[in-house]
């Protein structure tokens, strides 16, 4: 066996991105559109209809959801584009708000509209295929327009959904149908859809180009961790690599590569220095002495110690020129002169840049670990945790830049297996015998794990762990001998190697293959140093390596400049026979803090409106701005440790921070507090809503608040109960811990309160922005803000679903309510399967839903009116499945829309929030007061958008909230599609003062509430699953530097091409119209 550090699966990676062979992290796989043929028929697009009646009256269809249609109100003439009409049943009759009805605006055809001017879409292929629509993005004015704007050409559902995973390869146009194309480009300031750009290019979607930089906030520098890297001039080769035979592990073929280089460098390779990907490219900077060429290596295992007969491998190599890689046309892309990042250049020079510190150190997908980074630190149960660092080559606008960031992660502690079970046990093991749910456990843990032999002198022999024997090591015999002589293992080990078990009540290790299982003691096995635990980490172990990856923003940016000065780039020999130059300097870049927005609070208190100071405020004297109605409430105590006097008092105090803070609260319980069993739950809670409802019933009243209190450690108690609830009985619920009932501070109340107002329908605050209408493109026609998510299952967990959770604003204009809905879906699947569904009904026929067309009903219920714009932020979303997500999620948005009325194409705005990066922001000076919170950390506010952003399209990095402990990380923004044509200056401002509205506290938050609340949501309903599904919590053990996606990645499958996914429970009606995820 070779040896080397690690067993490099693929996929492991910590970065959230699908671990492709050393491609960097800005490494995108786009895949090519294709291109709208000018000379083609051009049917328009009929939108899909639910099977309704003919109307009668001068109605438009209404947004009654699957039934007949209502006569709406006439329509006012003028240049005005025709009035859309809403029918419906009564209750969407009631015209809220003055009954504004919704016009289009003089005359002229908007963008995205279906009807009229840029919405009769051509679609590709001709009038063969069923029409589709073809999604337009609305012409941002900038100096690369002409090249850059493009729109998305869709298929009929069925190739959008292909289309999401594949790489559909257009038919390449000849040259004749390009230069047509470019001169029918139009390049006036802002294009008349009848202009629509064409493509300059075939190859991809394009996403909005920055519509300029933002200019709002006070000026600041603040450095990044970026490092300026320069472009080499070297005529780069790439060349086909196969080792025969093949092995899995990148481990070994570069243990043969290596071999290969030493022996023929000066002879054969014309004394390059060619850097290896571990599979099967090869790089070099210039052309190698041959086309193609064939290469005997010997290794040798070095791993059976000295004077033994060592094994040795053969292996064929063949290299075989493949291309080579273009550095001029990243150059024009950092230029902004060309719209495609050149992945094969970025992927070339990341490669170039990991192939000295992957031969020293342990690489887990983008960062390096070792014990020599840092010291090691227990986690407990065999665990430890082991620093290193991220680094990843981006294009940005200043260059090219290196991201490094510190990063710690959980790595197998290298003890003798015995020692590593007691401590996952956390006893003395030899004391009783292990039960089986110990076994299961050792069986999890060291399922996979590598262990060394340690009975046999020098000759350290590895193996890898695949199970646990289900006998005591006393009783297992195996055949010695073609006759099937049986020998007991105990008896091999004392005549073979003069062996003693101790411990023969103890089962033996599995190693190798099941079909001829080895057997191994455990007390002559060591696990091997330097293997990454990739499996789920419990809370003690999540709270330990918090604790250690917790650094202020100073020692980070210290720890940052010593480990880019300990890599020494300059003495490189990859990188110098490369000629890659990396600056030792963090960037310097432009920022903005922008101002906090002022927030409105309820007239009646002593203050009115606020000015948060460093992203935070407080209640006192302030009452919410609109407080909600609590008339009816029970408290159940689930808490042995709690007596009733004291929750007795508990609820008292609550109720009365609940008045204080502007609340209708009722001081006095309907029945009295009752303490129930935990083991009881269910029991307990109908017992008691059926007691309950039968008195509130004859006066036609319900409950409005369940309190309940928990133990400290509760395990599955809270998610039964909030399953129980939200689901079957349809209350909201508001849960305690005993050590905070005990306590009873001022504080927690105040907190407590904030969240039972959001789950009663009230409002905590608004901006005074939204209430005035001064917001940029949300206060001037009703708009709906979106937020959604996916949440995936932990690695290790191979079937439980993903879930999906999508939330919308509830109120305009103030945008603080947000109604949410969940789903399941397939395991790791990370595009959004419900947002659009169509079903057959046998009445009816086809039928629509989906969460999209439920929550603009739910919108236009609450507020009278249709939304007119729609802002979709959309969380979780690695660079690598922009396309997809934003293909197949913007055609949802768009379907559910033409399924509520024809022609009804309110305009969208979809911008990704990522949270997973290693970007961080550092104070130019940490000791100027004026330019760090208390925490050390860049102020509230912070905005960039230029130096270290992206070179061409519209992103931002903004950092939201004041620091509380370690080093802030800011959201990055990332535009994938605009047609409402937001500046620089709008979309910053708004995100950052929507973080300010945040129902759960006085604070800030780091991402914007729609993502922030998604994310909630679909956490919630990881609780909702049945419980050998279902595994709540968040962590994985991948870096805390950056929460992976772990082993299998992300899918963005299309759906269909998977096993069914068993549906959550439903939410209560009453239930998902409340933000009951607070």
């Amino acid at each position: 066996m070779v040896r080397k550090k690690r067993s490099d699966t693929p996929g492991s990676g910590e970065g959230s991105e699908p671990q492709e062979t050393g491609v960097g992290r800005g490494a995108v796989q786009r895949p090519p559109v294709q291109l709208q043929q000018p000379h083609q028929p051009q049917p328009p697009y009929q939108p899909q209809q639910p099977q309704q009646p003919q109307q009668q009256g001068g109605g438009g269809r209404g947004w009654a959801p699957q039934r007949g249609g209502y006569g709406g109100r006439g329509g006012g003439g003028g240049r005005m584009a025709p009035p859309q009409h809403y029918g419906g049943p009564p209750e969407y009759q009631q015209q809220g708000r003055g009954g504004q009805q919704y016009q289009r605006g003089g005359g002229a055809p908007r963008r995205g509209a279906y009807s009229g001017g840029r919405g009769e879409a051509p679609f590709a292929g001709g009038p063969s295929r069923p029409p589709a629509p073809e999604l337009h993005q609305a012409a941002t004015q900038s100096p690369y327009q002409a090249t850059m704007t493009q729109p998305i050409q869709y298929g009929s559902p069925a190739e959008t959904l292909r289309g999401a995973s594949s790489s559909f390869q257009p038919p390449e146009p000849t040259d004749v149908e390009v230069s047509e194309q470019i001169q029918q480009l139009s390049i006036q300031p802002d294009a008349a859809p009848s202009q629509e750009m064409q493509p300059a290019s075939s190859k991809s979607v394009r996403f909005p180009l920055r519509p300029g930089k933002g200019s709002n906030g006070t000026r600041c520098i603040v450095k990044a961790n970026h490092f300026f890297a320069e472009l080499p001039d070297k005529d780069l080769h790439q060349y086909d690599v196969s080792i025969i035979p093949e092995v899995s592990s990148r481990g070994v073929n570069r243990a043969v590569m290596a071999q290969l280089v030493k022996h023929y460098r000066d002879s054969h390779l014309g004394k390059r220095l060619p850097a290896y990907d571990g599979r099967k490219s090869l790089y070099t900077a210039g052309p190698l002495p041959f086309v193609a060429k064939e290469f005997k290596i010997t290794l040798t295992d070095e791993e059976d110690g000295p004077g033994t007969a060592r094994r040795e491998r053969e292996f064929r190599v063949v290299i075989k020129f493949a291309a080579r890689a273009d550095l001029h046309h990243l150059g024009m892309f950092l230029q902004g002169r060309q719209a495609d990042a050149p992945q094969e250049a970025l992927q070339v020079l990341d490669i170039v840049l990991r192939e000295l510190p992957t031969s020293r150190y342990s690489p887990v997908g983008r960062s390096f670990y070792s014990p020599d980074l840092g010291k090691r630190q227990p986690l407990g149960e065999g665990l430890e945790s082991w620093r290193g660092f991220y680094q990843s080559i981006r294009p940005t606008q200043m260059g090219l830049s290196l991201n490094i960031d510190m990063s710690s992660t959980a790595f197998i502690e290298p003890l003798p297996v015995i020692d590593f079970v007691t401590q996952l046990l956390n006893r003395d093991v030899s004391a009783r015998p292990l039960s089986d749910a110990d076994r299961v456990k050792i069986k999890k843990a060291l399922r996979g794990v590598k262990v060394e032999v340690t009975h046999r002198g020098n000759m350290r022999r590895k193996y890898r762990i695949s199970g646990l024997t289900s006998q005591a090591t006393r009783e297992l015999t195996f055949p010695v001998d073609e006759r099937g002589t049986m020998k007991s293992v105990v008896e091999y080990f004392q005549e073979t190697y003069g062996f003693v078990i101790q411990h023969t009540q103890w089962p033996c290790l599995q190693v190798g293959n099941t079909q001829r299982p080895n057997y191994l003691p455990m007390e002559v096995c060591k696990i091997v140093e330097g293997q990454r635990y990739s499996k789920r980490l419990n809370e003690r172990q999540i709270t330990a390596l918090l604790k250690v990856t917790c650094q202020r923003p100073q020692e980070r940016e210290l720890d940052i400049l010593q480990t880019v000065h300990h890599n020494a780039y300059a003495e490189d020999p990859y990188a110098k026979e490369f000629g890659i130059k990396i600056s030792e300097k963090l960037a310097q870049v432009e920022a903005r803090v922008l101002p906090p927005p002022w927030l409105k609070y309820h007239d009646s208190g002593r203050e009115k409106d606020c000015l948060p100071q460093v992203g935070q405020w407080n209640m006192m004297n302030k009452r919410m701005v609109n407080g909600g109605t609590v008339n009816s409430w029970i408290c159940i105590n689930f808490s042995r440790n709690v007596q009733d006097s004291v929750a007795r008092s508990f609820c008292h105090e609550l109720a009365q921070m609940c008045s204080t803070s502007g609340m209708a609260f009722n001081p006095e319980p309907v029945l009295p507090v009752l303490t129930g069993r935990p083991d009881q739950v269910e029991r307990v809670l109908k017992a008691r809503y059926h007691d309950v409802t039968t008195k509130l019933q004859p006066h036609k009243k319900e409950l409005d608040l369940l309190i309940v209190i928990l133990p400290d450690n509760n395990g599955s108690l809270y998610g039964d109960l909030k399953r129980i609830c939200e689901t079957d009985l349809g209350i909201v619920s508001q849960c305690c811990l005993q050590k905070h009932v005990y306590r009873m501070s001022k504080q927690y109340l105040a907190n407590v309160s904030l969240k039972i107002n959001v789950k009663v329908g009230g409002r905590n605050t608004v901006l005074v922005d939204a209430l005035s209408r001064r917001i940029p493109l949300v206060s001037d026609r009703p708009t709906i803000i979106f937020g959604a998510d996916v949440t995936h299952p932990h690695p290790g967990e191979d079937s439980s679903p993903s879930i999906a959770a999508v939330v919308a604003s509830q109120d305009w204009p103030e945008v603080t309510k947000y109604a949410g809905l969940v789903c399941a879906q397939a395991h790791r699947q990370e595009l959004i399967q419900d947002l659009y569904k169509t079903w057959q009904d046998p009445v009816k026929g086809t039928m629509h839903g989906g969460m999209i067309k439920e929550l603009l009903i739910s919108f236009r219920r609450a507020t009278g009116q249709k939304p007119q714009r729609i802002i979709f932020y959309r969380d979780g979303v690695s660079e690598g499945q922009f396309y997809q997500v934003l293909l197949y999620e913007l055609d949802a948005i768009r379907k559910a829309c033409a399924s509520l009325e024809p022609n009804y194409q309110p305009t969208v705005t979809f911008v990704v929030v990522q949270k997973r990066h290693h970007t961080r922001l550092f104070a130019n000076n940490h000791h100027d007061r004026h330019a760090v919170d208390r925490s050390g950390n860049i102020l509230p506010g912070t905005v960039v958008d230029s130096k270290i952003c992206h070179p061409t399209e519209f992103d931002f990095y903004l950092c939201s909230h004041a620091g509380i402990q370690g080093t802030s990380r800011p959201a990055h923004y990332h535009v994938l599609w605009d047609e409402n044509k937001f500046t620089a200056d709008a979309l910053q401002s708004l995100t950052n003062n929507l973080c300010y509205t945040y129902a759960r506290c006085t604070r800030s938050v780091s991402i914007v509430p729609p993502a922030y609340y998604a994310h909630l949501a679909a956490f919630r309903a990881r609780f909702y699953m049945e419980p050998e599904t279902s595994d709540s919590g968040s962590m994985t053990s991948s870096a805390v530097g950056g929460r992976g996606a772990g082993p299998g990645g992300r899918t963005t499958r299309p759906p269909g091409a998977n096993a069914a996914v068993r549906p959550l429970p439903q939410l209560r009606d009453n239930v998902k119209r409340v933000m009951f995820y607070c």
